[in-house]
This record gives structure tokens, C-alpha cells and sequence, in this order.
């Protein structure tokens, strides 16, 4: 080159450019994404695909001051226990009256949990995402969750004691069950282990049950971040004793039920096969399952110990367990067994409403003057209300959309039912899906009481020694460690305006 080297670099540039052919044999398009020389279009930061939904922790109030070890308070909910007349004769004074008093307490609990980030991963997300704020986010958005089961279906006082016995029926048809005997073993479940083994989609997506990897927890060892463990009960009734059937031929089936007394079971597994290598084959909302084939779970009836482990006293009791608990006064109705696998569906009045729906607000007013103020259902159930109320023996209902400025109009065809009127007080309650809530069961709650002198500002409330905070533990490794905890109770002052249908088959 000469002296003007750039000039003669550009004249080469055009040289080169006017016959591409030479660049090309030299680079050509990579063959894949990773493969080449190309830069990573990769979008920062990562994005967030998780539900956080806790309907409950938002709704119920929270207020500090709590101290000691429990929380104790008293109810007067009778303030003439005889029903002492008025009337008096002349010069005479009235009858005393007596009022009935009952006691409550509840246990406070912490709860939490904890996550980490190497350095090493953090460096290796520099430019990208800031690891140690999205492990404490993580970290706050999963221990809201746990607290969101634990206000439904926290439980550390109501034992579900053992599974009643199996009631099996063989056929001879409707199945591909081999000829032989057949041993079933059923295990009670409350909502903690229900939503432990059919999977919730609360904090991830894209969870089902999948039995064949599928577990039913006992009692639960947990190592924690320290190093310790904590020994509780998963949620699960001792399983029953084993029921055999002797069946027939290729094609036989099983009809299984187990007697339901309501006691806060909303779920059951069931395990069959040979007596003693009884396997996982189903969940079921409801006390029965209809068996068609042989078992496909891994786990196995016999690693359940013979011990109850519905109860946790790590929990405090939900919703859920303070209205099943004896003497709550609770409305606690159970559909009937039915057909084995089908169960006993909702029924529609005849009128554009659910009949156990009437039921339950009769008995609500007639026993204590109130009406609740959201029904929680779960999806299937919401789906379920809905044809009924619309089927109903009337003609469909369809919602047209006209526009005068478009050249065609549609119908816009589906129903659903968002809220439900209740005749007897004439209110319009809200039907709300609940994420945890799980199918065959429907839980009415009342958020306020209409009793004019009550001195409850809140039916239900979490009362917190201390409410959320979050920890950054000392480095002992090279290692940021944070831990988000919280330490309270649900009291629910009125328990008795809480009600339940469980049981409730599909259809």
C-alpha cells in the first residue's frame, strides 16, 4: 500500500464487495443457534410465568400485637339459654335470664422458607437478572402461597383417625381386570395431602396428577436450612384395612366405597393389587373410585405406616378444619355415596337454582339469622353450577352481540354463573373459583356478621406476633442464604357461619 492507506483499503472493500461470491465460501449462515459466529438474542430479564393467587390472605385482615403463646378469646352466643318468658303478673318481677359462654384459643405458629444463590451463579447472571432480589421475591411470593393452604386447610386439631374399610363389589364386566383376588386399601385425605398429590397450580403451571409418580405423604421429615430436621404428619388418615374381591375372566371391575362421616376428609387414595403389594391406582374427590384396570403407581400401600398423619403441629387450623371441628356449629353437609366412581352430583331445583344450595341457606338463617357472603368453589364445580342453573328445564340462554356498524353480528355463545341469589335473606352471593379448593367440595364463608351489637369488627382475622419480614443470613459459605418468615394465627370468631358441602360427584 502507499501513502493514502485508507483510500486503497476502500478501493479493496469495493473489490471484494463486487464478487460476494468469495465472502460467502468464507462465512456462511450459522446451521443452528448455538453453532458459529452470532450473537445470543436472548431477552432480559427472564420472565416470570407463575400464579400467586391467595384470595384469602388478601381478603382477611392482619393485625399485629399478638403475644405469649396463644391467642385466647370469649364468646357469648346465647344470651337466654333457658328462654325464660317476659310475661309477669302484677307486682311481680321477671325470670332471670342465663347466658351461654363458650372459650376459644388458638395456638401461634411460624411459618417460612428459605432459598439461596451461589456466587457463582451470580456472577454468571450479571447483565441479565439480579438473582439475590428474585430468590427474596420468590422466596416471599411461595411462603404467601403455603400461608394461603394454611388459612384454607391448615390442620393440628382434627384427626382423621382411620380409613374405614373398603366396601368392594366385583363384575365380571366393564373393565380389564384378570381373574383373581383383589385386594383394596383406602387412606383418608385432608386438603394439605390432597393438593400434595394431585398437584396445585399455585407458584407453577402445568401441574395434574400423574400417578404413576404420584406419593400420598404420611409423616413428613423435612432437613432444614440449619441443618435440623421437623417431623409432622403430611395430611393423611391411617390407611384402612385391606378388602378383598375375588373376580372372574379379562374383563372384570371393582366398585370400592369407604363410609364418609364428614369428619374433614376431601379427598382419598386408593391402592389395589395382591394383599401386600397394593400400588397407587387413584384420587378421587369422593368416598368411592370405580376400578377398571390394574394399578400404575409406584408407591406402594405398605411404605404408609399405621399411624394417622392428618395432623400437623406445625399448622394452625384453617377455614376448613374450624368448620369441621366438633361442636363449631358449622352447616357440614356430605352427598351421598351413589354409584362407585360417579358419586352424588348437585342437584337443580327447578326454579334457576341448586337445591343443597336452599338447603344450606335455610339452615344458616333458621339457626343464626346470617347469610354467608362468598361461596369458594372450585372449576369443576363452578362449571357444574352453571348447567344446572342454566339447563334448569328451560330453553338455553345465549348472550348476542349486535353492532350496527358491523356487516354481520355473532352469537357469543356460554354462560356463567357469577354470583347466586340467596332467597331467603334476598342477597346476591358471589361465586369465586378458589385455586386450592379442590373438586367435590364447595365452602360457603361469611365475611361479616349482621348482628347489630356484636363487638367483632372482623369474622376472621390473621393476628401476627410478627408479620412478614425477611432475612439475609451471615456468609458462612460463598453462599447469600434469605429466609422470608412470618409468626401468627387465624381466629375466626364465629365458626358457625362457616359452611361446607363436600362429597359432591361430577356432573
Amino acid at each position: 500500500m502507499g501513502a493514502n492507506t485508507t483510500a486503497e483499503t476502500l478501493a479493496l472493500l469495493k473489490v471484494a464487495q463486487s464478487n460476494p461470491d468469495d465472502i460467502i465460501k468464507t462465512f456462511a449462515a450459522p446451521g443452528s443457534a448455538t453453532t458459529g459466529l452470532q450473537a445470543y438474542n436472548l431477552e432480559a430479564p427472564s420472565l416470570k410465568l407463575w400464579p400467586v393467587l391467595t384470595p384469602l390472605r388478601n381478603s382477611i385482615a392482619r393485625i399485629g400485637g399478638g403475644f405469649a403463646t396463644q391467642a385466647n378469646w370469649k364468646a357469648i352466643t346465647n344470651i337466654n339459654a333457658g328462654n325464660t318468658r317476659a310475661g309477669i303478673a302484677e307486682g311481680k318481677r321477671g325470670g332471670t335470664i342465663t347466658h351461654t359462654l363458650s372459650e376459644y384459643f388458638a395456638a401461634f405458629r411460624g411459618y417460612g422458607l428459605e432459598n439461596s444463590v451461589t456466587f457463582e451463579a451470580q456472577y454468571a447472571a450479571k447483565g441479565f437478572e439480579d438473582l439475590k432480589a428474585l430468590a427474596t421475591l420468590q422466596t416471599l411470593q411461595a411462603t404467601m402461597i403455603q400461608e394461603e393452604r394454611l388459612i384454607l386447610g391448615g390442620n393440628t386439631s382434627v384427626a382423621l383417625g382411620t380409613t374405614p374399610t373398603p366396601s368392594l363389589v366385583g363384575s365380571g364386566s366393564g373393565g380389564t381386570l384378570a381373574a383373581g383376588t383383589w385386594s383394596v386399601i383406602a387412606v383418608a385425605l385432608s386438603l394439605q395431602a390432597y393438593l400434595d398429590v394431585v398437584g396445585v397450580n399455585n407458584g407453577a403451571i402445568g401441574q395434574s396428577l400423574a400417578i404413576a409418580s404420584a406419593t400420598v405423604p404420611g409423616q413428613i421429615t423435612r432437613t432444614n436450612a440449619d441443618g435440623t430436621t421437623d417431623t409432622f404428619g403430611g395430611g393423611s388418615a391411617q390407611k384402612s384395612a385391606a378388602a378383598t374381591v375375588v373376580t372372574t375372566g379379562s374383563t372384570s371391575s371393582i366398585a370400592a366405597t369407604v363410609a364418609n362421616s364428614g369428619n374433614g376428609a376431601v379427598g382419598y387414595a386408593w391402592f389395589w393389587g395382591a394383599a401386600g403389594s397394593e400400588a397407587l391406582g387413584a384420587i378421587t374427590s369422593i368416598n368411592s373410585v370405580s376400578i377398571t384396570a390394574a394399578a400404575t403407581g409406584t408407591q406402594l400401600a405398605s411404605s404408609l405406616t399405621a399411624t394417622d398423619s392428618s395432623t400437623s403441629a406445625l399448622d394452625f387450623d384453617g377455614l376448613l378444619t374450624q368448620a369441621f371441628k366438633s361442636g363449631s356449629g358449622a352447616y357440614i353437609a356430605v352427598q351421598a355415596t351413589g354409584t362407585a366412581g360417579t358419586g352424588t352430583p348437585l342437584t337443580s331445583d327447578g326454579a334457576g337454582g341448586i337445591s343443597e344450595f336452599e338447603v344450606a341457606f335455610v339452615n344458616f338463617y333458621n339457626k343464626y339469622r346470617l347469610s354467608p357472603t362468598v361461596i369458594y368453589v372450585s372449576s369443576q364445580e363452578l362449571v357444574n353450577i352453571t348447567k344446572k342453573v342454566i339447563g334448569n328445564g328451560g330453553a338455553p340462554l345465549l348472550k348476542i352481540n349486535a353492532n350496527i356498524n358491523a356487516q354481520t353480528n355473532g352469537i357469543a355463545a356460554g354462560v356463567v354463573i357469577g354470583s347466586y341469589w340467596n332467597k331467603v335473606v334476598g342477597r346476591e352471593i358471589p361465586l369465586v373459583v378458589h385455586p386450592n379448593l379442590p373438586a367435590g367440595t364447595i365452602f360457603f364463608y361469611t365475611a361479616e356478621l349482621p348482628y347489630a351489637v356484636a363487638n367483632v369488627t372482623a369474622v376472621a382475622r390473621m393476628l401476627m406476633r410478627q408479620d412478614y419480614y425477611s432475612l439475609e443470613w451471615p456468609l458462612k459459605t460463598r453462599k447469600y442464604e434469605y429466609g422470608v418468615y412470618a409468626d401468627g394465627v387465624l381466629q375466626h370468631f364465629a365458626p358457625f357461619s362457616m359452611g361446607i358441602i363436600t362429597n359432591i360427584g361430577n356432573g
